[in-house]
């Protein structure tokens, strides 16, 4: 079957041809590491893995690069005011390598308890410094680049059909410049000088041209040519960056390397918060800590997540969060009454899954095809009879946990955890409900002691072995 893939680059729905049969080369702008990724930044990545792990289901070997942007993003996309990295290291009083140490854990953590699947490789801005100078002096070479005192600009005049991601027309873009010898207001940094504004930069590096620090956009240009080369099958980002991120790397990467950049764009849409756009300041901001500290479990906002397509905003809500948690503990004691016992997957029921799944990653709808099989119960004329047993059911649903990631297979673990582990878990429930905060504290290091870690959800827990 035809795996179709919206491209946002002729706005079309198309039919997915890799570039070498069977295998995808993928790329994802991954985060600026200058603080704790809110639960819409992690939305964006549940929605890349997803895309990762249909690609792998469907038998492509997937080469998967997703970057930190650890040095040169401004606050503003547009190349205004202050590297973000450098001003959480002044709030925090720490180095950029320190500050960057620091995000980068925890958005690892919070990756991991998301069961996303880790990138092939994940590269960092500084570690491609040398990559990034490379494409910067062909672009000079090539006259495709010029420098004044403050900076080494990408010429846009010199890119063909400049726009042709995002629709803009370029003369009605409101840049606004803050060098005078800009040729053209769009014309974008690839290289920011140690002078002017940027003289007390915290982090810089040599040059032919002067010390300096790279521009943003040149970053994930130069990591993909390294990592993946000059053409690629898929890039994925958020919306937001289809005006200008995504306009810059395609008009400099196609102007160092003469051949198209990337042949299917992927953006994926925004969380909200109660139907407003998510925002530190208003408090809406929320961090997978604040998730779990509510008592939910990562996996339920997995769960959440899957119930949108990428493309479609998303609305999040306590309640909805409750609902997702409701809807998948009911998904697992479901799933715990077929027994443990795997039989064969189903090969109509995964062509209907393969079929929502390739039909531009319509998570939402596979998801719903367990239901389909959970009732599965055809009459026939003696009676009432199963046409799949209990164990080709589940060893379907099985199947398809590749794609969804709700760790389907650790259903039937806590039944195996020992009773004094399950007496002391019941035991830290009641403590909880009694916001003895110090007993329950107490009763969580007695069950790590004795080799399990627990997992607080809604009013309940989960048991796993560390």
């Amino acid at each position: 079957m035809a795996l179709k893939i919206y491209n946002t680059l002729t706005r079309s729905k198309e039919e997915f041809k890799p570039i070498k049969a069977g295998e995808v080369k993928f790329y994802q702008c991954g985060p600026t590491v200058y603080w704790t990724q809110h639960i819409g930044n992690l939305r964006a990545m549940t929605m890349a893995d997803l895309i990762n792990r249909v690609l792998q289901y469907l038998g492509y070997k997937v080469n998967f690069v997703r970057n930190y942007t650890d040095a040169g993003h401004l606050t503003s996309d547009a190349d205004e005011g202050e590297d973000k990295i450098e001003i959480s290291a002044k709030k925090e009083n720490l180095s950029p390598g320190e500050i960057a140490e620091k995000y980068i854990k925890i958005f690892e953590e919070d990756t991991a308890d998301l069961n996303i699947l880790e990138p092939t490789i994940k590269p960092r801005a500084t570690e491609n410094i040398d990559e990034i100078l490379e494409m910067i002096k062909i672009l000079l070479d090539k006259k495709c680049a010029y420098r004044t005192n403050l900076a080494i600009y990408f010429d846009v005049s010199k890119a063909k059909d400049y726009n042709r991601l995002s629709g803009q027309i370029l003369e009605e873009q409101k840049i606004e410049v803050d060098d005078s010898n800009k040729k053209h207001p769009a014309d974008f940094v690839l290289w920011f000088f140690t002078t002017g504004k940027h003289k007390n930069a915290l982090q810089h590096w040599n040059s032919p041209w002067g010390e300096g620090f790279p521009g943003w956009h040149i970053e994930c240009s130069a990591i993909v040519r390294k990592f993946l080369g000059k053409t690629i099958d898929i890039h994925m980002g958020g919306i937001e960056h289809i005006p200008i991120h995504h306009t810059n790397e395609i008009a400099q990467s196609e102007a160092v390397n003469g051949v198209p950049f990337v042949n299917y764009w992927l953006h994926n849409e925004h969380l909200l918060v109660d139907n407003k756009k998510m925002a530190k300041s208003e408090g809406t901001g929320y961090s997978l800590k604040e998730i779990k500290e509510k008592g939910f479990s990562p996996l339920a906002l997995r769960y959440f997540f899957l119930q949108a397509h990428y493309r479609s905003k998303q609305n999040f809500t306590w309640e909805g969060l409750k609902s997702a948690e409701a809807g998948l503990k009911h998904l697992y004691n479901q799933i715990k009454e077929l027994g443990d016992e795997k039989g064969e997957v189903s090969e109509e029921y995964k062509n209907k899954f393969m079929d929502a799944a390739s039909d531009d990653f319509n998570i939402s709808k596979a998801l719903a095809i367990i239901q389909e099989l959970l009732k599965d119960r055809p009459c026939e004329p003696q009676g009432r009879s199963l046409r799949l047993s209990d164990a080709d059911k589940l060893a379907t649903i099985l199947d398809f946990d590749k794609v969804l990631g709700l760790k389907i297979s650790e259903v039937f673990k806590q039944e195996k955890i020992p009773e004094e582990v399950l007496k002391l878990a019941e035991e830290r429930l009641l403590a909880r409900k009694k916001k003895n905060w110090k007993q329950a504290d107490e009763l969580r290091e007695k069950i790590k002691k004795l080799g399990y870690e627990t997992e607080d959800t809604n009013e309940e827990y989960t048991l796993k072995n560390i």
